[in-house]
């Protein structure tokens, strides 16, 4: 089957096949030569479109420069962040297998991983990302798989050694997982520092414009899947003709598995114009990180200097305790998320949010509108109390999402917003 766009209708073919815009091709179904070729596509689906719950052609050129991006061999995009992170562990672990997390991480990631992967009969085991290798070490069981980590965590913002969790995880014989949605590939590379697997909530600064919904599964290709703890790697699937992922695909198995499989049978897969408004996206992501930047560094120096704030966690301030690490992983840049505890606990914490008049409540984040956010009142609500002192929220705590907007003006509105506390 020829995948290249057609002009069916008209019979017409332009000169000029190379569009400045990526097309959108909004189809679900691909018309075959004949029964023998479309059988042939089902026993490897490589050799061409099955259909749009597998891939699709706009999607596929989004995930290939996403996997670009970051350094990959491939790239699989999923309808949201949070079913990136889960089909990322669900390629690896079934009922019966643990894997290790650090607990500074989204809230909707914990839950998903204590309650609902619980329930599938699979064990997260959570640990400070600041704990000593050895505590980090006693947490590993025979039956972990993976390691889950984040490189900016959404809202402490602590800054992850990735090469330290790389090098822990793989004395275990297991990958590294990094969710790198608030760094984004512009500021850091996981695969650079040994992680194996990075995953994306595309929704937040990679779209930048609140648009859509959308995530991503990045594969390194650099772990050897052959060691014997994976043997759904290696041996044969039998829901798919009896295929051995790492004999047929080699590097690529980890994320033609989580295609051939789980989004075969979760049909978490985006739709083709969500992936064009992605890719448009993608295409001032670098100029948007340079200006995010800029402007949460004047703003954080700013909340660093108030009276009313208690404490700032920004690792691009010098006086951040990541700030070596950001350094180290983000050249010293840290995005535009900001976290900070307001004198008074959350009583002056609703008081400033519903002050602001630029900035606006939103349960978002790393858009290019100012928002902000109560994390222990939305996105951690479900969250025990010490859920939550593992995760570094305080009730006090708000995320400050800086935009594009004037600084000037973002400041301006801070300044008479703390002046109503």
């Amino acid at each position: 089957m020829n995948i290249e766009t057609k002009c069916i209708h008209s019979g017409y073919t332009p000169q000029n096949t190379e569009p400045r815009v990526m097309p959108i091709v909004q189809s679900t179904t691909y018309v075959f030569d004949s029964t023998e070729d479309i059988g042939a596509v089902f026993d490897d689906p490589t050799k061409a479109l099955i259909y749009s719950r597998f891939a699709n052609p706009t999607v596929m050129a989004v995930e290939g420069k996403i996997a670009e991006l970051e350094g990959g061999i491939g790239a699989m995009c999923t309808s949201s962040g949070q079913a990136a992170s889960l089909l990322s562990i669900l390629n690896l672990c079934s009922a019966g297998d643990s894997f290790v997390s650090t607990a500074n991480i989204y809230g909707g990631t914990i839950n998903l991983f204590a309650f609902t992967l619980k329930k599938l009969g699979i064990e997260c085991i959570f640990v400070g990302a600041d704990a000593t290798d050895e505590e980090i070490h006693a947490a590993f069981k025979p039956n972990t798989k993976a390691m889950f980590g984040e490189t900016l965590a959404n809202p402490a913002l602590t800054v992850l050694d990735i090469r330290r969790m790389a090098d822990i995880a793989h004395s275990h014989g297991v990958p590294l997982i990094i969710d790198n949605t608030f760094a984004t590939p512009i500021l850091c590379r996981p695969f650079e520092h040994g992680a194996d697997i990075v995953v994306h909530s595309t929704s937040k600064y990679m779209d930048g414009h609140a648009v859509q919904v959308g995530g991503v599964i990045v594969d390194s290709g650099n772990f050897d899947w052959t060691s014997g703890n994976f043997p759904d790697f290696t041996q044969p699937d039998e829901s798919y003709h009896g295929i051995s992922y790492t004999g047929t695909y080699g590097k690529m198995a980890y994320i033609l598995k989580a295609r051939m499989q789980l989004m075969r049978d979760f049909g978490c897969y985006p739709a083709a114009h969500s992936a064009f408004l992605l890719n448009m996206g993608l295409d001032t992501l670098a100029l948007r990180m340079d200006r995010y930047c800029e402007n949460a560094l004047k703003v954080a120096q700013y909340f660093s200097n108030h009276e009313k704030v208690e404490s700032i966690t920004y690792p691009g301030l010098a006086t951040d305790q990541y700030h070596d690490l950001c350094q180290k992983y983000l050249g010293g840049r840290s995005s535009g998320v900001i976290s900070f505890t307001i004198k008074g606990g959350k009583a002056a914490a609703v008081r400033f949010m519903d002050s602001l008049k630029l900035c606006s409540n939103e349960v978002h984040v790393a858009d290019i509108h100012t928002c902000v956010l109560h994390p222990a009142s939305a996105t951690h609500r479900q969250l025990t109390e010490e859920q939550l002192v593992a995760a570094g929220i305080s009730p006090g705590l708000i995320r400050f999402s800086v935009g594009l907007e004037s600084v000037e003006d973002i400041i301006a509105d801070i300044r008479q917003a703390f002046d109503k506390v």
